[in-house]
C-alpha cells in the first residue's frame, strides 16, 4: 500500500471510530500529536486511551483535502476537520495540516503542522463553557 492509500485509510478508519483499523496501521511504538492536550502520546494504548476520552467529549470529523510527499519523506495531509459537540452543535470547521512519517508501511510519528483551534475547543467543551 502506498502512503496516499495508507492515510486514507487511516483516516476512514478514525471517522469510524475503528480503533483496531487505525491501529493496525501505525507502528507499536508510534508517536502521535495530542491535539487536544498538546505534547505526543505514545503507543497504542496511549493512543486507544487518547480517542477515547476525546470522542467522549466531541465527535470529530476529518477528512483528507490533499496529500503530498515532502522531500525529507515525510507525508503531509491537508485536512477539512469538522468538530461538533455530542448533541450535535458545531463548534469548529477548519482546515489544518497533519505530517506522517511512514516506515515499512507503518506510520511511526504523528504530527500536526498547523495549529487548529481543536485544543480550544475541546477544553472549552469539557469545563462546560460555549468555545469562542
Amino acid at each position: 500500500m502506498n502512503n496516499d492509500a495508507l492515510v486514507r485509510q487511516l483516516y476512514e478508519g478514525f471517522n469510524r471510530r475503528d480503533i483496531p483499523t487505525v491501529l493496525s496501521l501505525l507502528a507499536e511504538t508510534v508517536a502521535w500529536a495530542n491535539g487536544m492536550d498538546g505534547g505526543h502520546v505514545h503507543g497504542h494504548a496511549a493512543i486507544r486511551a487518547y480517542w477515547t476520552k476525546q470522542w467522549a467529549a466531541i465527535t470529530p470529523q476529518v477528512d483528507p483535502t490533499h496529500v503530498a510527499q515532502r522531500d525529507d519523506g515525510a507525508t503531509t495531509v491537508d485536512v477539512h476537520q469538522v468538530v461538533r459537540d455530542l448533541a450535535g452543535k458545531l463548534l469548529l470547521d477548519e482546515t489544518v495540516r497533519h505530517v506522517f512519517h511512514i516506515h515499512d508501511g507503518l506510520v511511526t510519528r504523528f504530527d500536526i503542522e498547523t495549529a487548529g483551534k481543536l485544543a480550544t475547543v475541546a477544553h472549552d467543551v469539557s469545563v462546560g463553557s460555549t468555545p469562542q
